[in-house]
């Protein structure tokens, strides 16, 4: 019910700064349709994509990573496996997690629309590299994603993002427009060639930049979820440990759409979804310190 309130909430507190903004620059006059008309669309267009993601997001990850879910564990690896995600979520508050393995590099990965109908998966070369105390650590890091809710509040930041790339470029574009054919507030309310020029040069322009901000709240977001599974595992040292081990290895890749869902992942500074592993590492030592 608290989603749902921030989700309806974040959706009005766009419609308010769009207004504000339009009015402010005296953008009205020069569009083609209403503000008004502009600001929904650009919702819907905005949050359509990362809504459907979000309720989609354990169907295309079991299906792209090719996850086996665990329903009834098979072997002894299985059954700690579950079990110790069944006792981190428990501490965490949440309801259990599906369970899954898939092949692949090292990494693993929490998605889910609900904190309570979530799915944790690790790769075989995750479980082959590092020891159960490491791993351990791991699947706490993921539970906290989970218990943080970083699935929806990622949904909500890329939806935002998105609406304000879809409002700007387009009534930018109907300004752009209008000077180019010297026309303002005559009647005639239709759109030339510099309006989609415009729009498009910035659909593209503007979404770097706000793909700046959604990674940077992401790198954020790991942070939060180390010191989460250093609470859960009682101690730092254990995930500390996971990071260093994981800094010897090859991390592997996951698609494009998941990659901020990882242990680790991202490309460049600025668009990367994840910190440097020295940082994170850096980070629990200095929360160590300080609690000592």
């Amino acid at each position: 019910m608290l989603r749902i309130a921030l989700f309806i909430a974040t959706n009005l507190a766009v419609m308010v700064v769009l207004g504000i903004v339009s009015r402010l620059f005296g953008i009205d006059a020069y569009l083609g349709t209403s503000t008004t008309s502009l600001m929904i669309y650009a919702l819907v267009v905005g949050f359509a994509g990362s809504t459907i993601s979000l309720l989609m997001s354990k169907t295309i990850a079991k299906h792209s990573m090719g996850v086996h879910v665990i329903e009834q564990p098979g072997s002894a690896e299985e059954v700690w496996l579950v079990d110790t995600v069944r006792r981190l979520a428990e501490g965490a508050g949440i309801g259990m997690p599906e369970v899954g393995i898939y092949d692949g590099e090292p990494n693993a990965f929490a998605t889910g629309a609900r904190r309570d109908a979530s799915l944790v998966a690790v790769s075989t070369g995750l479980l082959n590299g590092m020891t159960r105390e490491e791993v351990e650590a791991v699947l706490g890091h993921e539970i906290s994603h989970v218990a943080n809710g970083d699935m929806v509040t990622m949904t909500l930041i890329q939806g935002v993002m998105n609406t304000f790339v879809v409002f700007l470029s387009r009534a930018i574009g109907s300004v752009v427009d209008s000077a180019m054919r010297g026309q303002r507030d005559d009647g005639d309310h239709s759109v030339g060639m510099g309006y989609y020029l415009t729009s498009m040069v910035l659909d593209v322009l503007l979404g770097f930049l706000a793909g700046i901000v959604v990674a940077w709240f992401s790198r954020w977001r790991e942070f939060r979820a180390d010191a989460g599974a250093a609470r859960l595992m009682g101690q730092p040292q254990s995930m500390v440990r996971a990071l260093q081990r994981l800094g010897a290895m090859q991390p592997g890749a996951l698609p494009q759409g998941m990659q901020a869902l990882g242990i680790a992942g991202g490309i460049g500074k600025l668009f990367a979804s994840h910190p440097p592993l020295e940082e994170r590492i850096a980070a629990l030592q200095a929360a160590q310190a300080g609690a000592v």
